[in-house]
């Protein structure tokens, strides 16, 4: 099976850890080293994961950096024959005196849209409320990116440290979001907590990021087996951050028995120093160079994405392969 050639999606990436070295050094103006953007083999927790952001966000703070950092995105992602990306990241941390939410997410559009059109990669923007923000700064971003629903963006996310900030405490947001008619997905269960992933169903997500944390409740499972609930797995970043200690307790084949519809992502390309390809033959190789197995991943991420036409599309691409 030829993985590399293979037209792939992918659902769950974020922009500021997938930002290209070399973009990263031509807008800072220095060198940077690898280890520097990139974690390490014993990376212990999600909080160290996350210090490999700080060179990158530096990138997007003005309509330069953001609609360049896009671009190039789109340009290294279809190097890896990704065809579809929904592409997330959190405006609120590029907003300051000098540049409005609104300002902030045309320059990401429009990095995108020149993207689109140069490598011919679908896609779709899912702005992030952040966890660590207060409500006033979430609801106005939402507010914000509310306008450009179909024009660019596709959905909401809340993502963040979530062993810190429960789920239950944004119910506000995802309730303004689905009186506005804004579909989301919700970071849950990267870090044990069982709950945050029950209060995403509760509060009528149609996909969850990492979701690890799932494996405990079989009755929920079930639940969001039979609501269609899109799982986002990563599994090079669940490793790093420690989400899961190693394969024999990773439920990605336990979520797919029970008739969840898991997909498979990179998280962050640059931060977890991954590819499509890579996850996808990790978990080729892991699971027995099972081809019927990569084909139900790429499926389900076509059936859960926020655009409804990609499956169709897809199914085009694949036909025949």
């Amino acid at each position: 099976m030829d993985i590399e050639q293979l037209p792939k999606l992918d659902l769950h990436c974020h922009l500021d850890g997938s930002l290209t070295k070399s973009m990263i050094e031509k807008h800072l103006g220095k060198e940077v080293t690898r280890e520097a953007l990139t974690v390490s083999q014993d990376c212990k927790s999600l909080t160290e994961y996350l210090e490999k952001f700080d060179l990158p966000l530096q990138c997007l703070q003005d309509e330069k950096g953001l609609e360049e950092g896009a671009y190039t995105f789109v340009e290294e992602i279809a190097k890896d024959k990704v065809e579809y990306i929904e592409v997330r990241f959190a405006p609120m941390l590029s907003v300051h005196e000098g540049l409005s939410c609104r300002q902030v997410i045309e320059a990401v559009r429009r990095g995108m849209e020149r993207g689109k059109e140069d490598f011919h990669v679908h896609y779709g923007i899912i702005v992030c409320a952040m966890r660590n923000h207060s409500e006033e700064q979430n609801l106005a971003m939402l507010k914000c990116a509310r306008e450009y629903l179909g024009e660019g963006v596709c959905a909401l996310d809340l993502a963040g440290d979530e062993s810190a900030f429960p789920t239950a405490q944004y119910r506000n947001i995802f309730q303004e979001a689905k009186r506005l008619g804004m579909p989301y997905t919700i970071h849950s269960g990267e870090t044990g907590s069982l709950e945050n992933v029950r209060e995403a169903w509760e509060l009528g997500a149609a996909r969850i990021g990492h979701g690890i944390a799932l494996k405990k409740d079989p009755e929920l499972m079930k639940t969001y087996a039979r609501a269609g609930i899109g799982v986002e797995m990563c599994p090079t970043s669940n490793f790093q951050t420690k989400a899961a200690q190693s394969w024999q307790d990773y439920p990605l084949r336990q979520f797919l028995e029970e008739g969840i519809k898991v997909s498979v992502n990179t998280d962050n390309r640059t931060v977890s120093g991954t590819t499509m390809t890579k996850e996808l033959i990790r978990v080729y190789e892991q699971y027995g160079r099972d081809e019927e197995l990569i084909f139900t991943l790429l499926q389900n991420a076509a059936d859960t994405a926020f655009n409804p036409k990609i499956r169709e599309i897809f199914e085009k691409k694949w036909k025949g392969i």
